[in-house]
């Protein structure tokens, strides 16, 4: 496949891994009772919403760059990673997180040749 053709499936599936954050960012900003309750229901105090939005937005600004996107996809598989413990610690299955995260990962893949270098996925020579 064409390099320009891979670097514009990456921005469509980095797009399609951006509503998730930006809701959540968005609905911390604005102290949605939701928000209040979810952090109560996991066991995290109110007062840390401060803290959770500075590192999700933080993050996900990290990803957006492109001089950037690998740090900010480290630490957003971090950020993802603390979902799915909580959620797991919940009895909840943590789907929603892990497919972000595939996502963000997909997408920077795709976009970002120097990735598909280092990680190439290689094909089985026909005999």
């Amino acid at each position: 496949m064409d390099d320009r053709k891979l670097v514009w499936a990456g921005r469509a599936l980095t797009a399609l891994c951006l509503p998730p954050f930006l809701m959540g960012i968005f609905m911390m900003m604005t102290k949605n009772p939701q928000v209040i309750e979810g952090m109560a229901k996991y066991g995290w105090p109110a007062s840390s919403i401060g803290t959770i939005l500075t590192l999700e937005a933080g993050c996900l600004v990290l990803y957006l760059i492109p001089q950037t996107a690998v740090l900010g996809a480290l630490l957003l598989t971090g950020y993802l990673g603390g979902a799915v413990a909580t959620h797991l610690r919940a009895g909840e299955p943590p789907t929603a997180a892990l497919v972000v995260a595939v996502m963000a990962w997909g997408g920077l893949y795709l976009r970002e040749p120097r990735l598909r270098e280092l990680l190439p996925f290689r094909r089985k020579r026909a005999k």
